[in-house]
């Protein structure tokens, strides 16, 4: 795991699942009572759950803190690489022929996982001995009243297999299980079921989510039923839970669980997720911030002298634009990406006017400011905060349309200037880090090059953030991306955790402008109050419970918090 691309990692671990499968199995059912059993398959899913990620992140970590002259040019090389392939994605065919397009887009990402490959072997020699990753290591940093529940997707033996069938047919339907650990070191564990039904259930709960006008507590009882119930009655006096989804549980708010009393798991819990259990042993290895906070908000996604009309402050659920009517749930922080322009988001403008004076020595960036090459250039502030729209979208190809060849983004039909079509015929987009980005000044036009405004999560985990304590990307759709088991979810928040960000609050869904400037308003006065990262957030999602304009979970269940918990360092 210490050399190779990303890519060529994947598919290391990817030929370990069966043991892995293995592992838990053997414990779960030949030996459910036996505790070395257990012992035995929590340390094979934490040594190998979220394992890509540690990996890649060490390797630019260990790269940046012994940059050499020769690694430089390198570096910069990938960089440049990825912005360029993302610039190509983006802006579609342009004037190039089907073929020719196709052509770039392969030489760019063979060229992108030759410098993966060079920089991971070059990292290698800078590899240090870290801490053995076991149950008691772990243990040793979950503090009192506190639990770690590390789900897992697994397949277990199929006893009925036939031996002429035995390849074919080892193993049975995926299910999921957890795995509680406590600072004691004690181990307990419950079969939860079959994954199949289990992400219907999620599906439902998330659409109920989405929707601020559903009653949600129907769905999100049957969930918890299933996924939290069998937990429950082994946290004994547990008030904080580390959450390590897998699957699809990585892509669900479990604050907005409702409990066999009528209650919302945060009225009873503090939640902090994390990729695994191992992510415990990096918090001792935290960076010290070599910037001060840096808040972008409210981007000029026009160019200057062609300004997107102003948007008149609406009550939440409703703004107008343009001087049309009112319409319902408009005033999220993203868009469908099949519209031509980004409309501006006076509630960031807001946001970031109230949180700036909280922030000592902070730098604001907006308007013409808040540019993709701003950004880029930061190095390890202490607090990272974006609030503009956000988007992801699903595993697709793009394939131009035959009679737009030569058209732009802006005229095409679909999200992000190609026709998006499940076929073998397109370019497929293999990397997930493509599919999700965020929108910054100058995005509308979308001038030719790779600073186009629109930063993609490949290019945002290329990003210098050792030392940033927390990130907080306030925008729609932030915590989506592929869902990868065991590995997490490839979007914006493996990204920047890549680049070495300590925590991050993320949104699961559109979320709405002036209830999440209310929030994070909120959030940072706590902060500044010296309450811990993750504690800080609960009692601001329990605030919101409390009042009649936000107390549905669509407001304030939106946002995650993942990493480091504790204060922040000087706050």
């Amino acid at each position: 795991m210490n050399v190779g691309s990303e890519t060529r990692k994947r598919a290391f671990i990817a030929m370990l699942q069966d043991t892995t499968n293995a592992a838990i199995a053997l414990h779960l059912q030949l030996a459910p009572t036996n505790p070395e059993a257990a012992e035995l398959a929590l340390t094979t899913v934490l040594r190998r759950k979220g394992r890509v990620l540690e990996a890649v992140t060490d390797t630019f970590q260990r790269l940046r803190q012994n940059l050499s002259s020769q690694d430089q040019p390198l570096l910069t090389e990938l960089q440049a690489k990825q912005s360029q392939l993302a610039a190509l994605i983006y802006g579609g065919i342009g004037g190039r022929s089907p073929d020719g397009y196709r052509a770039q887009v392969t030489e760019l990402r063979s060229q992108i996982e030759i410098l993966e490959n060079t920089l991971s072997q070059r990292s290698a020699e800078f590899r240090v001995e870290t801490q053995s990753v076991t149950v008691e290591a772990i243990a040793q940093q979950i503090p009192v009243n506190t639990v770690l529940i590390e789900w897992v997707q697994y397949q277990p033996l199929n006893f009925q297999t036939q031996p002429q069938n035995q390849l074919q047919n080892q193993w049975d339907e995926p299910r999921y299980a957890a795995y509680l650990l406590d600072a004691d070191g004690t181990i307990q564990w419950v079969d939860l079921g079959k994954a199949a039904a289990i992400d219907e259930l999620i599906n439902q709960y998330r659409d109920a989510l989405r929707r601020q006008n559903f009653r949600i507590e129907g769905i999100a009882r049957q969930l918890d039923a299933q996924i939290m119930q069998p937990i429950r009655s082994r946290l004994g006096n547990a008030q904080h839970l580390l959450l390590s989804p897998d699957g699809q549980l990585n892509l669900i708010p479990f604050a907005a669980l409702v409990d066999e009393n009528e209650h919302y798991l945060i009225e009873t819990y503090t939640l902090t997720y994390s990729t695994s259990g191992r992510d415990l042993l990096r918090q001792q290895l935290d960076s010290p911030s070599r910037q001060s906070p840096v808040l972008i908000a409210n981007p000029d996604y026009d160019t200057p002298g062609n300004p997107t009309p102003q948007v008149a402050i609406a009550p939440p659920g409703t703004i107008t634009r343009s001087g049309d009517a009112a319409q319902p749930l408009a005033n999220q922080r993203s868009t469908d990406l099949s519209t031509q322009r980004f409309a501006p988001l006076p509630g960031t403008a807001a946001e970031a006017n109230a949180i700036f004076p909280l922030l000592p020595h902070a730098t604001l960036l907006t308007g013409s400011q808040a540019t993709e090459n701003n950004l880029k250039q930061l190095q390890g502030p202490s607090i990272l905060h974006i609030a503009t729209h956000g988007f992801f979208f699903r595993n697709v190809e793009f394939v131009p349309p035959p009679d737009a060849l030569t058209q732009g983004f802006s005229t095409l039909p679909t999200a992000m200037g190609a026709q998006m079509r499940q076929t073998s015929q397109g370019i497929n987009n293999e990397n997930p880090l493509l599919r999700s980005g965020l929108a910054l000044a100058g995005f509308n036009p979308r001038h030719s090059g790779t600073e186009d405004g629109v930063l993609t999560a490949l290019e945002a985990s290329g990003l210098d953030l050792r030392g940033t304590q927390l990130v907080v990307l306030s925008a729609c759709d932030t915590g989506l991306g592929e869902v990868v088991n065991g590995e997490g979810v490839y979007g914006l928040r493996r990204a920047f955790l890549m680049a070495g960000a300590e925590s991050l609050v993320m949104s699961l869904w559109k979320v709405d402008d002036y209830a999440t400037s209310e929030l994070m308003a909120r959030y940072y006065q706590r902060l500044q109050q010296g309450e811990g990262r993750s504690e800080a957030f609960r009692q601001v999602q329990l605030e919101m419970l409390q009042t009649s304009e936000y107390q549905h979970p669509y407001f304030w269940a939106a946002f995650i918090f993942s990493g480091d918990w504790q204060r922040l360092n000087g706050g």
